[in-house]
């Protein structure tokens, strides 16, 4: 009876652990449930000046107050919510691929909100994505 206990739990955590994997939750959106078609989505905002120029001025706007000037997670928000601000900066961050950051711009999740409607145009929200990039770890 014990026996089968142990494999009844271990099947049950088995399973859990493998729908987790399999609806999207990995090493970089933690927490975060990808829609398939964005993770292997295309920017279609060519990086360059002013499409990086155009996402730093939307991220002072909507994203600086949480996320920090240079993307660390430490803006004056940040500590009064009761979320992990995230570290744009980071190798983990920056190995996500532009269609999940896409994503979590636009849908948002708990404490960040979706920015569809503050950030209407799809070109702007992948500007901020090119933006991001930049803030990479020297």
């Amino acid at each position: 009876m014990k026996s089968l206990k142990i494999k009844l739990i271990a099947t049950v955590l088995g399973l859990f652990l493998m729908l987790s994997f399999s609806h999207g939750i990995n090493a970089q959106t933690t927490g975060w449930t990808i829609a398939p078609k964005y993770k292997t989505m295309k920017n279609p905002v060519a990086t360059g000046k002013e499409s990086i120029a155009d996402g730093k001025d939307l991220y002072a706007k909507h994203c600086k107050s949480c996320h920090g000037s240079a993307g660390l997670g430490d803006g004056p928000k940040a500590s009064t919510l009761d979320a992990n601000c995230g570290d744009f900066s980071s190798k983990k961050f920056q190995a996500t691929a532009d269609g999940e950051i896409f994503f979590q711009i636009s849908e948002g999740k708990g404490k960040m909100p979706s920015f569809k409607k503050n950030i209407p145009e799809d070109n702007g929200r992948w500007a901020i994505v090119n933006y991001l990039r930049t803030l990479a770890a020297k």
